[in-house]
């Protein structure tokens, strides 16, 4: 079976282009290819009521963000402050890296 390709990574800036988050920008915590969605701090937060157990004593309802689709961000770049698709560059040693297509910042 082969995994989907996301075109975000971990610790990337991302910025959510559609839904009720439309417009946060958030760090990528986590990526899960299988199902094609990522895990951005401070994004998609939902309530959650926890039952108190022996490592969280305390219980009540907890917010946490919740997966949203790969579709739905966009890769954000600090030096043109913007969302941006990527391009791929090989530099003279031979490792490929990461471009911003608008202004030509390495990721």
């Amino acid at each position: 079976m082969a995994l989907n390709k996301i075109h975000v990574r971990k610790k990337d800036t991302v910025m959510v282009i559609s839904g009720k988050d439309k417009g946060k920008t958030g760090e990528v915590l986590a990526v899960m290819p299988k199902t094609g969605k990522v895990l951005v701090k401070g994004i998609n937060e939902v309530t959650k009521h926890q039952k108190p157990n022996k490592a969280n004593m305390q219980g009540g309802i907890i917010k946490k963000e919740a997966p949203i689709y790969s579709s739905k961000v966009m890769l954000y770049c600090d030096k043109c402050k913007s969302v941006t698709r990527i391009s791929h560059k090989l530099l003279e040693d031979g490792t490929k890296v990461r471009v911003c297509k608008k202004c030509g910042e390495t990721f």
